[in-house]
């Protein structure tokens, strides 16, 4: 199952979510009707009153409906809410211990591998057991979360594992409906709290009065409870296969069963659970379970037992070590990794390569990252984790370094409308940046996403229109200036806009062709230069369309302009994931089409895939003179 099915299936259980909860409302209108009735005092030989039933089931719904709508406002601003409700502390690279710094390491390594912006990372300090979660509504405004027992009791391929295993809720649309799940479950909450402020509410009237009042309140929170049952019913019913498939993805993001193995083991020494009193709400979304046992454990338990979790794991060890080449095996499994990377720009890549590698992270990507962020000076790795540095580093990745009038004109405009320092700072930047290998420049943009995210929606939005401002002074709109406008505008747009996450509008092909063509047209008009490769790589991308010997097309690819592609981009973010799969199947038989990669390409290719949330590691980016792989880990 690759990311478009896990896509479709985390769909399929959204609509799976929803049926339960109208199930769970149907029961309780019946329990509250027939408490009504007892209450009321009514002959139980004439049980059918319409006007109590629907005033009882109006009453009911709407309810449920506000507060579900209340909760689902609350979380609207995506995994922050939830890590802030946990207690958690956002951990800053320049107030993080050792142990910190190493997480926030990990976290940047297995972002980068698997092509996402970097999350934010919470630190839950009160919280002593080993546990995490993942949050957010994208891997746009994810954030992890992670109890201090985990630093404290876990090695670093232990910590990698569960990590990974976060990563794998992020990757596979896990987080959207494990949000969905806390803002409709607090509606059927909701019947039970306000049952008990009934009942807290009995010594305030008078013993006449006061005796239906707490009387109706116990039957709220006993029907209540048959909703917190239900709620958690569903909670498992929808979370317990999800957590299979993190704990499998963990193992084939590292390669190392070990690393997730030895987490599940010491859980069965380690207390997992947390003291928060947001745990019951958040429970689903945690590595391990994170709320005290019960007498229906097993039945309610949002996650499988450790110990079936620990003998799947064993099979997945088994199966692996089966089919590993022997060279992996050996202590140059990290180099050979490394050394057979992308090799020849491309060319041994396929288009169903492509494809697969959408939302997945493989042990060589974790060698490219780790390449990668060892080239950073020192001055750049640092200042990617502070705002006005990684502000700084963004204009500096604006500037056209190959043509110093051009970057003149940049300059003067910068001085105009920012501070003295920050200019300096770009500059520094800039001279730093243009001696290192192009293919670092979209990882650099993405580790500086979490300093840029501290910023006001206002900041983030001046900061684009800064951006734009740097191109427009330059007097011409290259690719990459193109590339870099697209990923931090699609990076920060959460932050800048709450409101702006999408929702599938368009499920067949016909909705979106004049925007594939365009998509298209731009990929083919980047790889080729002659008419007749621009017409055959076209082609090749077209026909890979669904139906598309059914649709109207042109003989070679359209002129079109930055803005039109971008316009294109959005529409197409709104098509179903089949409709995304065969998108990105087309893009890359476009850019396939003559067994080459070129640097503009594979930029293009892997902007267009972030802007539809299908994120791709850097596998296709040519490597000229990186240094080998460190076999010691950096802390």
């Amino acid at each position: 199952m690759n990311f478009f099915e896990h896509q479709d299936l985390a769909r399929q259980n959204t609509q799976k979510l929803i049926g339960l909860f109208c199930l769970s409302i149907t029961v309780m209108i019946v329990a509250i009707y027939s408490a009504a009735l007892l209450l009321l005092g009514m002959a139980p030989r004439f049980w059918w009153y319409p006007g109590l039933f629907l005033c009882v089931a109006g009453i009911t719904i709407i309810t449920i409906a506000l507060a579900s709508l209340y909760k689902i406002l609350c979380l609207r601003e995506g995994g922050r809410v939830i890590a802030q409700e946990l207690g958690g502390r956002l951990l800053l690279a320049e107030t993080a211990n050792e142990q910190g710094r190493q997480l926030l390491n990990i976290v940047e390594e297995m972002a980068i591998a698997s092509g996402i912006s970097v999350p934010e990372v919470y630190l839950l300090e009160s919280e002593t057991g080993i546990n995490a979660f993942a949050a957010g509504f994208t891997s746009n405004d994810a954030v992890i979360g992670v109890t201090r027992g985990s630093l404290q009791h876990l090695n670093r391929d232990e910590l990698q594992g569960v990590i990974g295993h976060e990563f794998s809720h992020i990757l596979n649309g896990d987080m959207r409906l494990n949000l969905r799940l806390m803002g409709l479950l607090h509606g059927i909450l909701f019947i039970y709290l306000t049952g008990e402020l009934m009942w807290r509410l009995r010594d305030s009237s008078r013993e006449e009065k006061g005796l239906p009042l707490w009387a109706f309140g116990l039957a709220l929170m006993a029907i209540g409870s048959i909703g917190l049952f239900c709620g958690r019913l569903i909670k498992a019913a929808i979370s317990r296969q999800r957590e299979f498939l993190a704990d499998a993805s963990a193992v084939q993001f590292t390669r190392n069963p070990d690393s997730i193995r030895g987490v599940l083991q010491k859980l069965q020494q380690i207390d997992s659970r947390l003291i928060s009193p947001g745990a019951e709400a958040a429970s689903h979304m945690f590595f391990s379970n994170a709320l005290n046992p019960s007498f229906w454990e097993e039945m309610l338990a949002t996650h499988p037992p450790l110990t079936e979790r620990i003998r799947r794991i064993g099979g997945l060890k088994a199966r692996n070590l089966k089919t590993m080449p022997a060279s992996t095996t050996g202590s140059h499994y990290q180099e050979s990794l490394t050394m057979g990377f992308a090799g020849g720009g491309g060319a041994n890549a396929t288009p169903e390569q492509i494809v697969n590698q959408v939302g997945t992270v493989a042990p060589e990507n974790f060698a490219h990252a780790q390449t990668l962020l060892s080239q950073l000076p020192e001055s750049l790795r640092l200042g990617v984790r502070e705002q006005q540095s990684a502000t700084a580093i963004i204009f500096a990745l604006a500037l056209e370094t190959n043509n110093l009038p051009v970057q003149e004109r940049q300059i003067a405009w910068l001085r105009e409308v920012q501070p003295a320092e920050l200019v300096e700072k770009t500059l520094e930047f800039s001279s730093q940046i243009s001696q290192l290998d192009p293919t670092i420049r979209l990882p650099l943009v993405d580790l500086t996403v979490p300093a840029l995210r501290q910023n006001s929606a206002k900041e983030c939005q001046r900061l684009c229109k800064c951006l734009q401002g740097l191109v427009i002074a330059s007097k011409s709109s290259s690719l990459w200036n193109f590339v870099l406008q697209l990923v931090l505008w699609h990076r920060l747009q959460p932050y800048i806009n709450a409101a702006s996450a999408t929702t599938i509008e368009f499920t067949s092909i016909e909705q979106i062709w004049p925007d594939s063509i365009l998509v298209l047209s731009a990929l083919a008009r980047v790889g080729q230069s002659q008419p007749d490769a621009i017409a055959y790589a076209f082609r090749s991308g077209v026909f890979r369309l669904p139906k598309a010997g059914q649709q109207e097309k042109p003989d070679t690819a359209i002129n079109s302009n930055f803005t039109e592609v971008k316009n294109s981009l959005e529409r197409l973010r709104l098509a179903s994931p089949k409709l995304k799969q065969a998108l990105v199947d087309a893009c890359a038989h476009t850019v396939l089409v003559d067994n080459k990669v070129t640097a503009s390409e594979a930029d293009l290719l892997r902007a267009i895939a972030m802007t539809l949330d299908c994120p791709i590691p850097p596998f296709l980016n040519p490597q000229r003179g990186l240094p080998k792989v460190s076999q010691k880990h950096t802390s």
